[in-house]
């Protein structure tokens, strides 16, 4: 056995590809699309009412993420049988806005599986997110081998952790406050887009994407505390609920230690209540070098994949530090050619970098996916380099490590 497909099967495919077409998914197939991200995704009925849908409820909430999306999909007949789903966002890249696709609503029936049908949407997708001016995207990788092929790379980390009750920090004096209010409240909101604006790679949400990040969740369980600093303005929340005596963390957000400090103070209040608490964190920031007594237990998973669009566009107002000397990226991209070849990064003209397909200064050898890990900060220059995933002489390498802003990236949103 070879391993590849016979001659059968590749009539047999040519023969489904016949009968299928691709086209815009529109809000009039809004049932099919829901029905197929259900059977791929394994979502049923009970994962519903636990996320707190009723009946049918699912598929109207996700109208108008359909109505502001790019959804394009393979139909036989009136059918649809396979789609992808391009969700308009906002990142902070380095203190950069970013217009960003996310990827989502990623399916095939498995009847259809095998035939190339995900690999032409995916270059569909990425042709339309550079027509829009989306020069990077993120998705949540449900198989990472498959996403790196299509040039996406690992860019940000969660950290589950789990802290036992008398392990929980000793209160701190703080000058600020700590209230509850409701997961909506307009400081949760305004803290929030202030943590997102000064923080690399986090999403500027917007209202609808407010909705999203509630899409799984049954947000009337969910509960906000807002910690206030000593002129009553908001620094840091935590969203939370108590379960079965766990203390359970959705996501904590502080501008600065003092609001950090206040949060596990309220944190900590709860220990006559609850066994532990567990939580997440979305960069790679371990909790146990901030505690006092730090056995715990933590899990470092990979969380968020992302993929530099268009790299010329990119570059042009990618935030570089202090470069001097010109030098090229050699940039491999197997899904999208426009991609392919020369960078220069020649300098600085009328506020956006100068990028050209000279071959001044030295080289950089490397494929989109390393590129996209790289500028998000995922990684250094120099662990790339270790890995042979860059290719370049030890004195550009060290003007790498410098350019690149060094800042880990943030990214809680799921969608």
């Amino acid at each position: 056995m070879t391993g590849y497909p016979n001659k059968t099967d590749v009539m047999a495919n040519r023969k489904i590809r016949e009968k299928l077409v691709l086209k815009p998914v529109n809000e009039g197939h809004l049932e099919q699309f829901n029905k197929l991200l259900r059977y791929v995704f394994q979502v049923t009925s009970k994962d519903l009412l636990e996320g707190g849908y009723e009946d049918g409820e699912l598929i109207r909430t996700k109208l108008p993420m359909l109505e502001r999306a790019d959804v394009f999909g393979w139909f036989n007949g009136e059918n649809l049988v396979s789609q992808v789903c391009i969700y308009p966002c906002t990142v902070n890249i380095h203190g950069w806005k970013y217009d960003m696709g996310g990827i989502t609503g990623v399916g095939t029936y498995p009847e259809y599986a095998g035939i190339g049908l995900m690999g032409d949407l995916i270059q569909v997708a990425l042709r339309s997110m550079r027509e829009k001016g989306q020069w990077v995207s993120y998705l949540y990788p449900y198989d990472i081998p498959f996403y790196r092929k299509k040039g996406w790379e690992i860019m940000s980390d969660m950290i589950s952790f789990t802290v036992s009750d008398a392990r929980l920090p000793k209160q701190v004096d703080v000058p600020g406050y700590v209230e509850r209010v409701e997961i909506d409240h307009p400081d949760v909101l305004e803290t929030y887009d202030r943590f997102a604006r000064d923080t690399h790679g986090a999403m500027i949400r917007n209202e609808d994407d407010w909705k999203e990040y509630w899409r799984w969740e049954n947000e009337e369980e969910r509960i906000a505390a807002v910690y206030y600093n000593e002129q009553r303005s908001s620094t840091g929340f935590v969203i939370y609920w108590v379960e079965e005596d766990v203390f359970h963390i959705k996501e904590m957000v502080y501008l600065d230690m003092e609001s950090r400090n206040g949060l596990w103070n309220f944190i900590s209040a709860h220990y006559s209540m609850i066994d532990e608490v567990q939580g997440k964190i979305y960069k790679n920031e371990p909790l146990a070098f901030f505690l006092d007594d730090s056995e715990i237990t933590e899990t470092i998973t990979p969380y968020y994949m992302a993929r530099i669009v268009d790299v010329r566009a990119f570059l042009e107002v990618f935030p570089f530090v202090g470069q001097t000397l010109p030098f090229h990226f050699i940039v491999s991209d197997s899904v999208a050619n426009w991609n392919n070849g020369v960078f220069c990064v020649t300098g600085v003209e009328n506020g956006k970098n100068r990028i050209t397909d000279e071959l001044l200064g030295k080289p950089v050898q490397l494929s989109i996916q390393t590129l996209s890990a790289l500028l998000m900060n995922y990684r250094s220059a120099s662990y790339f380099a270790a890995l042979e995933r860059i290719r370049t002489d030890p004195e550009t390498l060290k003007m790498l490590e410098s350019i690149i802003p060094n800042q880990e990236p943030y990214f809680s949103d799921y969608f």
